[in-house]
């Protein structure tokens, strides 16, 4: 699917009076809901670094597969900023997959033996996997790690995470697109 059939998908979960597992599940569907509103708030105010985008604008024909879903709140973080690093090249297509269904490409692309989205996958034209990148950007992870080890509950990690994605405005993904991409013969 594409960006607006995925912003489709996910309005259509947001919308429905019985939505489908998992988001009959309340907490799903308030993450869901509060994904939305973060999905869309990085989408009208987000800005891409100048030198991101120069080099962004210079590449050559890719195929970037995001695998996500709209429960995820990582997603809500990352996915925006994708999005708009690839409408900035015609050369960049992009394709949105659901982890949970059909094709589970996931499961060839697992961190660490899980199923962590988002997940991006970088193709060239013979579909071969030029770089992948996911699920959060680094200093998110170590945050997330530590919390992890210290057996935080899962509102104090949700809380810390949402914190520091906020203070972070996009800049630890889009350095390490820069750096995954810039190491590319594009």
């Amino acid at each position: 699917m594409n960006f607006k059939e995925y912003q489709a998908y996910f309005q259509d979960i947001l919308q429905s009076p019985r939505p489908a597992p998992p988001y009959d599940n309340p907490d799903y569907l308030n993450y869901t809901k509060l994904n939305w509103s973060r999905m869309n708030r990085w989408l009208k105010r987000g800005i891409l670094q100048d030198n991101l985008k120069t080099v962004i604008e210079k590449a050559g024909v890719q195929q970037w597969i995001i695998i996500t879903e709209p429960w995820c709140g990582d997603a809500a973080h990352s996915v925006p900023f994708l999005e708009m690093m690839a409408r900035l090249n015609r050369n960049i297509t992009v394709e949105y997959e659901l982890r949970d269904s059909e094709p589970f490409r996931i499961n060839e692309y697992l961190t660490n033996g899980s199923k962590s989205i988002p997940k991006l996958i970088i193709r060239d034209t013979e579909g071969n996997d030029l770089g992948t990148w996911g699920p959060r950007p680094a200093a998110c992870q170590v945050l997330y790690n530590k919390l992890a080890t210290e057996k935080a509950d899962f509102e104090t990690v949700k809380t810390a995470l949402q914190h520091w994605y906020n203070a972070d405005n996009g800049k630890g993904v889009q350095e390490e697109l820069l750096q995954l991409i810039g190491l590319q013969d594009l």
